[in-house]
């Protein structure tokens, strides 16, 4: 039986390009998620192999729509992945999904985070036509959660306990954003 689901669409700003994740994406997806800059308030321990981000990438490259949108981040000049952005939980008789984003830390504090999550955004409310957008962020990460803010998103509220990383436990801050809201923000 043909898959019919559509293909994860590409999206592009000024700087970057959201496009699929390709296999070739394996040691810029490596150097991503072994940093413990980047997993510091990650769910998972920074990576030490680069099977790790073989097996990663071979878990989520078939993943598409209409349940998960995966996007690698690229540089729009030389298409390099230099983050990642994904909606996914797409709870469909809901209108709702969870957000999450990555970027490596040499290009970090240059808004390019910001702009990759407001990509996802517009295409969540306009494209497909969801009503609400979650994000569970670790409250230590303060870059997040003002990116977040800036972008519209409420602090709903804080999970206690919520992920064990690295033998610690971690709490979560819920943010929501609605259509509604970020139409008003944008």
């Amino acid at each position: 039986m043909p898959d019919l689901s559509p293909p994860l669409p590409v999206l592009e700003s000024e700087r970057l390009r959201l496009r699929p994740l390709r296999a070739d994406d394996v040691d810029a997806v490596f150097a991503l998620y072994s940093s413990p800059e980047v997993t510091r308030f990650w769910s998972f321990a920074a990576w030490t192999e680069r099977a790790q981000a073989e097996a990663w990438l071979a878990e989520r490259i078939p993943w598409g729509p209409p349940s998960v949108y995966g996007w690698a981040m690229a540089d729009r000049h030389d298409d390099r992945l230099i983050g990642t952005t994904a909606l996914f939980a797409l709870a469909g008789p809901m209108h709702r999904a969870e957000l999450g984003y990555s970027l490596l830390p040499s290009h970090q504090g240059q808004g390019l985070a910001t702009e990759a999550v407001r990509l996802a955004l517009g295409h969540a409310f306009d494209v497909l036509g969801l009503a609400r957008i979650e994000a569970d962020v670790d409250p230590r990460n303060t870059p997040s959660c003002r990116l977040l803010e800036k972008l519209g998103f409420r602090r709903e509220g804080l999970l206690r306990n919520r992920w064990r990383v690295g033998g610690e436990f971690a709490d979560s801050i819920i943010f929501g954003l609605l259509r509604d809201d970020y139409a008003g923000a944008a």
